[in-house]
């Protein structure tokens, strides 16, 4: 019998300011839906099945196989509250990440001039051992916009990251939209380690993993927070 491949492993941190829509990101990449009622607890959210690691509150963790041609990777996707609260946990899971997607709010101006901010503390943990992406969320408020993409382009210049928008809600330039499509995960997936010869024009499949809790029914028995991580 030949051999089975190790399936090739990499790690995602979400990154921004409270409320920007990270997890809104990750819920319609993994399960193509937005939901407008998210109600979330200091650890673990409602209605949204994740795992919660161990004595870290604030940092969830899912996990999600993608097939992209001839090779197939897992991502790990490690969602990061924005809250002031959980910032001292936010540097040990950004130290062997091989991907950070640092998120901002195109309807709010100072979570994009914050941006700097963690990108800054993404190369302070990890150097240029790294690859980072802006990502300009939100973009179906149009009439609330404060961020123009030219700006985010020009950051993302600046700072020489790579730039995408996003709108969690209405699944823009998160699902497939066809087969010469470009999106945040397709273009990730495209940027890691050994991907260079990557084809742009063939459709990936994607495929849910079983997610368990190690904390059991832990995250309900917290009381709801101000804030949400989403």
């Amino acid at each position: 019998m030949a051999p089975v491949s190790a399936l090739a492993k990499y790690k995602l941190v979400f990154l921004g300011d409270q409320s920007v829509g990270k997890t809104s990101i990750i819920t319609r990449f993994m399960y193509d839906k937005f939901d407008n009622t998210y109600q979330c607890l200091q650890i673990g959210e409602v209605g949204y099945e994740r795992t919660v690691m161990e004595a870290t509150i604030g940092i969830d963790f899912l996990s999600k196989t993608m097939y992209l041609e001839d090779r197939t990777v897992r991502l790990q996707l490690w969602d990061t509250a924005g809250q002031e609260r959980f910032r001292s946990l936010i540097p040990s899971y950004i130290r062997d990440s091989s991907v950070a997607v640092v998120v901002y709010d195109v309807a709010s101006r100072q979570s994009f001039l914050n941006t700097s901010k963690w990108i800054d503390e993404v190369r302070t943990e990890r150097g240029s051992d790294v690859i980072i992406v802006l990502v300009g969320n939100k973009t179906d408020l149009v009439e609330k916009r404060q961020v123009s993409i030219e700006e985010g382009e020009a950051k993302s210049r600046e700072l020489n990251v790579m730039f995408i928008e996003t709108s969690a809600k209405a699944g823009f330039n998160i699902k497939l939209t066809g087969l010469l499509a470009q999106p945040l995960f397709r273009k990730i997936a495209a940027a890691l380690p050994g991907m260079e010869t990557l084809s742009s024009t063939k459709q990936e499949e994607m495929v849910d993993v079983n997610l368990r809790s190690t904390t059991g029914n832990a995250s309900q028995s917290q009381s709801q927070s101000s804030g949400c991580s989403c």
